[in-house]
């Protein structure tokens, strides 16, 4: 029976819930779909490729059947750490296109053409043009200054003592509050847009404005969105103090990413910074073998396997 099934391909980024967390329990698949099996062995099912990112906290399995449909369907798997403070490890759920990664290479290694989409970036980011011939190191200063500031008025907004954003990535419980409430907000950005960024076909690593770290790419796309969806929402949750802050955080976050159509504006917003650099995908070379085998069409995004 299962071979008269149509082969899964993968649901569109924007069409998919946001993150959903698992902790405790054993992943596995069940009837073609995803389930989670607690110790008591009830079972809770999700939806085969509805969700964009699951989010792994200590105390899960992960069963090879679940990571091969993972794969397939191009739903992000993510190991994090209790509250989503920490993140460990991902595992891509589609492999990333070759003339999509080379033209991200091209913008990044060309000084003039990374000055663009930095720009570019700045401007979605503060809702202004930055200042002129200005190199990438001192635009670097110019947002490390409003950044800040940022983070005072909306701090002082939502009625919350602001000292500076600080953490130890060792030890996240000696962070104070609100620092916790933005971590755990900040990972649940960090993970749908991975998602997204791989969705597309681009890499994470190659990055704008970071550099040097695995998800380079992935913190100059979140920061585009930070300060107008998880960093109100973390001050806000800060104020009320609840009992467990980080929980109401990624609660609020699965929310807000719903609210905003978050999905559904990352990887157009990605192509529009990327297009700043005013060079067209590269084309590919005549002397290269084309697949034997074409892919087949796939209602999926650009970066998902078809």
């Amino acid at each position: 029976m299962a071979d008269l099934l149509p082969p899964l391909k993968p649901i569109p980024i924007k069409d998919r819930l946001s993150i959903l967390y698992i902790e405790y329990g054993h992943l596995d698949v069940l009837d073609g779909a995803f389930v989670v099996v607690d110790k008591t062995g009830v079972r809770t099912h999700i939806p085969v490729g509805g969700v964009a990112c699951l989010m792994l906290e200590p105390g899960t399995r992960v069963s090879h059947a679940a990571c091969a449909l993972a794969a397939r369907v191009g739903t992000l798997l993510v190991w994090i750490g209790e509250a989503g403070v920490r993140l460990y490890s991902a595992g891509q759920p589609g492999g990333a296109r070759s003339d999509k990664l080379l033209y991200q290479a091209r913008l990044a290694l060309d000084d003039s053409l990374r000055l663009k989409v930095v720009r570019t970036m700045y401007a979605l980011r503060f809702g202004e043009e930055p200042p002129q011939r200005r190199s990438v190191e001192q635009l670097r200063g110019i947002e490390g200054v409003r950044v800040r500031e940022t983070y005072k008025c909306i701090a002082a907004k939502y009625g919350v003592e602001w000292k500076a954003r600080n953490y130890d990535t060792q030890d996240w419980d000696k962070g104070d509050l609100p620092n916790r409430c933005l971590s755990a907000a900040t990972a649940c950005l960090y993970g749908v847009t991975e998602a997204a960024v791989l969705a597309a076909g681009y890499a994470p690593a190659i990055g704008f404005i970071h550099t040097g770290k695995p998800l380079s790419f992935v913190y100059d796309v979140a920061d585009v969105y930070k300060f107008d969806t998880v960093v109100p929402l973390a001050f806000r949750i800060a104020a009320r103090r609840p009992a467990h802050p980080e929980q109401q955080v990624r609660l609020a976050c699965r929310d807000v990413f719903r609210e905003l159509r978050l999905l559904e504006r990352i990887i157009p917003g990605i192509e529009d910074m990327l297009a700043a650099g005013e060079i067209e995908p590269p084309e590919r070379f005549e002397e290269q073998v084309a697949p034997a085998i074409p892919n087949p069409e796939s209602i999926g995004d650009a970066g998902h396997r078809a």
